[in-house]
């Protein structure tokens, strides 16, 4: 009788595991990604604020830098973050510049993902660093 070939040109058999299924490969949930993506904006942010305490070190950044990692650690099912000693000397405005960016892509996440303990941490950052450069608040009063 025929048996029809159930091998492809490469050797690998054509109803193998790999044939339809998506169950081969780790699947997150949609919170987990956000969580993933959370603990990594603000691991970067934390990394702005060491680069910015070696430059100028303040109780405020201290307390932040403390914070920072207290979250990324809550994100990171208990691990903390991977901190390394600061060797690069940035302009401290152009530091600002990117913590504040940072800190406003972590509360695009954190807000999304109904994470209040780091959407106001997020926010609260980028207050300090908008101050830090002297830009007015953009949020006013509704009215």
């Amino acid at each position: 009788m025929y048996e029809p070939n159930r091998t492809g040109p490469s050797g690998r058999s054509v109803q193998g595991p790999m044939a339809g299924t998506t169950s081969d490969f780790p699947h997150r949930s949609r919170e987990e990604e956000l969580d993933i993506q959370l603990a990594g904006h603000l691991a970067a942010l934390l990394a702005v604020t060491d680069e910015l305490r070696a430059l100028t070190p303040s109780a405020d950044l201290d307390h932040a830098a403390g914070r920072l990692t207290e979250q990324v650690a809550r994100l990171g099912g208990g691990h903390g973050p991977a901190r390394t000693s600061v060797a690069a000397a940035r302009e401290p405005s152009a530091l600002h510049q990117r913590a504040h960016a940072l800190a406003g892509r972590a509360l695009v996440v954190a807000a999304s993902r109904a994470d209040t303990a780091a959407a106001i941490l997020a926010a609260e950052r980028m207050d300090a660093h908008a101050a830090t450069l002297g830009e007015p608040r953009k949020l006013s009063p509704a009215g």
